[in-house]
């Protein structure tokens, strides 16, 4: 599909007091005021990031509650049990929780809800699990805040609730002893993207201040924190940024033996960036929630034994290749489902369904078809007699908003503006698909049915040089709100040295007008081989990646998108 490129404006009159500010090359001046930077405070605290302006956790609502409650379990010996959701944000938080009270000499026990049989959030297995092992509190972590039936069974069996969520709340919330979710009404907790794990983060960090702890207890958590911030896809700014930065640093040094593990059996070089996380750890931890128990990814993460921690790892990884087998396939045949109906142009959404598709992988296959088709795409199938799936968007167009809509022909939905979840009967199958379809037609924007690339600047291969990696490695940690800086360079061609790799991905070699040589990456652009080796000029969308191999870094063009002239 042809995308648009479209440049990143820069408010020169708003930068104004930047532009002046000579400590800051130009180029990154520019950078930085597209991103909305306009003062030298704001500029330093950007590019100089500080863990002493993390926020107070106080600040947020209920957290005196929380931590009362804590000390109370704490000072009584009472049995906690730690629940997680089976994801990345969800077990890290566990494993956060876990080794902060184990660092205290508090023993606890955890519980990672399987992802089948009970599905998403604080389900009543859980609770009844908590009330065979006589546990008076639970912590719940990156779930919760809609858990309104669950949090009363709790209260009946006289089990008190604290909930860690960074979910947007509806409606009612439960009757939990306190509640921690800085999207909750009247929170005036001043940055609100936190990741589950990061609001985890937050309680444990009260009560460190709470009883004048060392900052090391809570700085020492970094490493399970970032990566959490990484596979959450929450907004790489404001605190997130300062708490990435600070994770990532340890985490390239942590003395975890399942975290060196993990490292090492996801063949990443180090040092770790956050695409390492995103596209190297992540896959590896949420690969046990999807395809056997989330508990799997808990244990290796608290584990400090190192023959059990290789053995842990090996599982993750056998169970992400099967994983990626299955994502693969499927993705093949949603592709042909889609395909063969025969107003499959016309169509403003795809709504697909099959029975025996893996429910752990359903999500990725959505985003696959969302990337390949640029439509709003929810992937279907059937978990105990009913249809269950996830749902992705393209950018700008509120998902979660659409499947509300229906709501009258669900069981059950959630989620976030661009990813959700949803729960229906099989007699409202074809009844879903037409409302979605028919909100998502009447709704949808012309320009957000066309995939757009927005660039930062125009680059001749010249101005590709140390200062510019100097300034690319100063910008990250990258992410949602902190994206790597794309480019655009014209009228580049092929050195002669250009190949296709795997039949589907093209190793680039190019040129412009001068001697300059640079190398490059076009992931599943195989299709493009012939207009490139033509030896004629053409253009390039792309962002520049610090490759690493052997201990030796360099920088290579990762392809956006060719225009050829």
């Amino acid at each position: 599909m042809k995308k648009k490129w479209k440049p990143i404006l820069m408010n020169e009159v708003v930068g104004a007091p930047l532009l002046s500010y000579d400590k800051i090359p130009p180029m990154a001046i520019k950078l930085l005021i597209q991103k909305g930077i306009t003062t030298k405070e704001e500029a330093e605290d950007f590019l100089h990031p500080n863990i002493d302006k993390l926020h107070n956790p106080f600040l947020m609502k209920n957290m005196t509650q929380a931590v009362k409650r804590l000390e109370k379990a704490i000072r009584r010996k009472e049995k906690i049990l730690l629940y997680g959701d089976y994801d990345v944000d969800g077990t890290t938080s566990v494993a956060l929780m876990s080794q902060f009270l184990d660092s205290i000499d508090f023993a606890t026990d955890y519980y990672i809800p399987d992802r089948y049989k009970e599905g998403y959030g604080l389900s009543k297995k859980g609770i009844e699990y908590a009330r065979q092992q006589g546990c008076t509190l639970v912590i719940a972590m990156d779930c919760g805040i809609r858990a309104i039936d669950t949090t009363r069974l709790a209260n009946d069996y006289g089990i008190d609730l604290i909930i860690c969520d960074h979910h947007l709340p509806e409606g009612k919330l439960p009757a939990a002893h306190a509640i921690l979710d800085p999207l909750q009404k009247d929170c005036p907790y001043p940055f609100k993207s936190l990741s589950g794990c990061g609001v985890t983060f937050k309680l444990v960090q009260a009560y460190c201040q709470k009883h004048r702890l060392p900052s090391d207890y809570w700085k020492n958590l970094l490493d399970l924190l970032v990566i959490s911030i990484a596979a959450d896809i929450v907004p790489m700014t404001g605190e997130n940024r300062i708490l990435a930065h600070f994770g990532l640093a340890l985490l390239n040094k942590t003395g975890r033996v399942g975290l060196r593990e993990l490292i090492s059996v996801s063949g990443r070089s180090m040092p770790l960036n956050i695409s390492d996380v995103v596209f190297g750890l992540a896959p590896l931890i949420n690969a046990a929630g999807r395809m056997a128990k989330g508990s799997l990814s808990v244990s290796l993460l608290i584990s400090d034994n190192e023959a059990e921690a290789k053995d842990i790892a090996k599982k993750l990884d056998y169970q992400n290749k099967t994983r990626r087998e299955f994502e693969h396939r499927i993705t093949e045949e949603a592709k042909q489902l889609f395909l063969s109906g025969d107003d499959w142009k016309s169509r403003s959404s795809i709504v697909l369904f099959q029975p025996h598709w893996h429910k752990g992988v359903v999500g990725i296959v959505a985003s696959r078809l969302v990337e390949e088709f640029h439509k709003p795409t929810i992937i279907l199938t059937e978990s105990e007699g009913k249809i269950v799936g996830s749902a992705r968007s393209v950018k700008g167009f509120d998902i979660h908003q659409a499947i509300g809509h229906c709501d009258f022909c669900l069981i059950n939905f959630g989620g976030h503006t661009h990813a959700a979840g949803l729960t229906l009967s099989h007699q409202n199958l074809e009844v879903f698909q037409d409302c979605f379809e028919g909100f998502v037609s009447a709704n949808i924007l012309p320009e957000q049915k066309t995939p757009v690339i927005e660039y930062n600047l125009e680059l001749d291969f010249s101005d590709i040089n140390e200062d510019l990696f100097d300034i690319l490695r100063q910008f990250a940690p990258y992410g949602p709100g902190n994206r790597n800086p794309v480019f655009v360079s014209k009228n580049v061609m092929d050195t002669g040295y250009s190949r296709v790799l795997k039949e589907k991905h093209l190793r680039l070699s190019l040129k412009q007008e001068n001697p300059l040589r640079l190398s490059g990456i076009g992931f599943f652009m195989a299709n493009h081989s012939k207009s490139v080796f033509n030896k004629k000029p053409f253009d390039i969308c792309y962002t520049l990646n610090e490759n690493k191999w052997q201990g030796k870094s360099d920088w290579q063009l990762m392809i956006k998108d060719m225009r050829f002239l």
